[in-house]
């Protein structure tokens, strides 16, 4: 056969041609004993395009040999090891079982067959699927392997994402590595178990955050304390994972604590899908919209309860507003409002008396005749109506009966049950008038004419009943929703009943904004409007 490429470094005719083998796997074999041991079909591989490089009577130069790689992936070492070899004209065939064993990605085929290797004096065989660069004729079939590859790639693609959705919508967890805190289930790998050593740092995690330290303040004091980092755990562990962010300062870092702060993992949730592949050909991901996350309650065990949750959630909302300190020095900041003009009240010392008073009536005493209050008084009033909000709302019981009595939630509820009842009865029948209407049509018993004039009369009700029906459903689950939201509000008082000391958490949790009214002179009484956020 003749060569058709354009070899510059002609094959000198008193020696044989020089071949590189290459096989590949995509699949860890279930043969391999060890790690590095070749796979059955790798194997099978070797031994096939060597005993047909000899039939052939071409020297085997090397053999290159990708185990668990795919047909698309540019960074497999001995693919590349091969390039490197054939452009530097070492090789002069390359051997491969099949030509997707060499790529699947049609691109590939077009710069390296029909582009590359004949620049650089380089014939491509594939044993199975006859293709042969050397071969004119064979180029369409080549070009046709290939789109077949690609095809077949896209289409399997597609199967396993059909699969892994399925796998997030039943809950189940389909990533490489278990998130920090958890490991996977030894009987059931798509199922996580808590890991204690590393869930107790977890609930650490939330308890200093609780306590009023920052991020970076929680990172340091885990570094210090010679507590590891979640990557270097993992790899303790036996875990092959890479952190490309610090590969050689492996550390904890204020955005490792945002993780474990904002993963709803942590309470017994999966949320998966946040991120996909551009496409079948790439690794590289980008994030997935919000309202396409895949979220599931109740997965597994949780490692941190609902109250502590929504507790580090109403905090985290806290210190994203401007003004608002999270220094225990001044509680305070950024919620006290003069009642009489609306303005903000600053805090200063005057000796040994620290006091709130109107920044407006400072700089413009006409706008406002000035609001003032002593930080002694104002943590007094403020502690001592906490504390019989608390009492109030620990009782979930009481709660709810206030407000079932305040609203007749009980009647609500039960009038709400009757309605749905009643749309969805008209609704079916509706459909079962529309139903009976067509057999009398089929039938002849009416024209259709009158047919069409009914049936739009029933859709016009069909549709009226459906809203009705979606509306009354809303409001129930409204009602349930503020149902659950007073449990878990009373679980979270729970934790403060014995609390003798305001704090910052305290104030940011509970409170939204203290409104100061002038209180009346040498009176003992302050003046306050407290907004409690629940």
């Amino acid at each position: 056969q003749q060569y058709e490429c354009q070899n510059t470094n002609e094959v000198n005719k008193s020696r044989k041609p020089q071949v590189g083998i290459y096989c590949r796997l995509s699949q860890e074999d279930r043969n391999k004993e060890r790690d590095e041991d070749d796979s059955e079909s790798i194997k099978n591989q070797k031994r096939m395009l060597t005993a047909y490089a000899l039939y052939q009577d071409w020297d085997i130069y090397s053999i290159y040999s990708d185990d668990d790689y795919s047909g698309t992936d540019h960074s497999r070492p001995e693919f590349n090891r091969l390039l490197k070899d054939a452009e530097a004209g070492k090789i002069d065939i390359i051997l491969c079982k099949t030509q997707s064993r060499f790529t699947r990605d049609m691109s590939d085929v077009e710069l390296y067959l029909h582009t590359m290797f004949p620049k650089w004096g380089v014939r491509f065989v594939s044993l199975t699927d006859s293709a042969d660069t050397s071969v004119k004729a064979n180029k369409k079939s080549r070009q046709i392997n290939a789109l077949m590859n690609e095809w077949f790639l896209e289409d399997l693609s597609d199967s396993i994402k059909s699969v892994f959705s399925n796998h997030r919508k039943n809950g189940f967890f389909i990533g490489a590595f278990a998130p920090y805190g958890y490991k996977k289930d030894p009987d059931d790998k798509h199922h996580l178990i808590i890991d204690e050593p590393a869930a107790d740092v977890v609930r650490k995690i939330y308890s200093l955050y609780i306590q009023g330290y920052g991020k970076k303040t929680i990172a340091a004091m885990l570094n210090k304390q010679g507590i590891i980092c979640p990557s270097v755990y993992k790899n303790e562990h036996g875990l092959e994972y890479k952190n490309q962010h610090y590969k050689s300062d492996p550390l904890w870092r204020d955005y490792s604590i945002t993780d474990i702060l904002t993963n709803e993992v942590y309470i017994g949730n999966i949320v998966q899908n946040k991120t996909h592949s551009e496409s079948f050909k790439t690794k590289k991901t980008v994030p997935t919209p919000k309202d396409e996350w895949v979220r599931v309650e109740n997965t597994h065990e949780a490692i941190i309860d609902k109250p502590t949750w929504e507790l580090v959630r109403s905090i985290a909302e806290d210190r994203k507003t401007p003004g608002v300190s999270t220094s225990t020095i001044n509680i305070f900041s950024g919620k006290l409002e003069c009642g009489i003009c609306g303005g903000n009240l600053g805090r200063h010392k005057n000796g040994s008396i620290i006091s709130y008073n109107c920044y407006i009536h400072r700089y413009d005493s006409c706008r406002c005749k000035g609001n003032t209050i002593t930080e002694k008084l104002l943590h007094e009033t403020v502690l001592h109506e906490f504390q019989a909000r608390i009492a109030e709302l620990a009782d979930p019981e009481s709660v709810a009966n206030g407000v079932n009595v305040k609203n007749n939630v009980g009647n609500r509820i039960e009038t709400l049950k009757e309605e749905l009842k009643l749309a969805e009865r008209r609704k079916d029948s509706v459909l079962k008038a529309n139903k009976l209407l067509f057999s009398q049509l089929a039938e002849g018993k009416i024209s259709e004419m009158r047919y069409n004039a009914l049936t739009q009369s029933y859709d016009t009700d069909l549709e009226m009943y459906e809203r009705t029906i979606i509306k009354v459903r809303a409001d129930i689950e409204k009602i349930k929703a503020q149902q659950m939201a007073i449990k878990t509000q009373s679980e979270i008082a729970k934790k403060y009943l014995e609390i003798t000391k305001l704090d910052n958490v305290i104030v940011n949790l509970f409170i939204d904004k203290i409104v100061v009214m002038p209180k009346k002179p040498y009176s003992r009484v302050a003046d306050l409007k407290i907004y409690w956020k629940f």
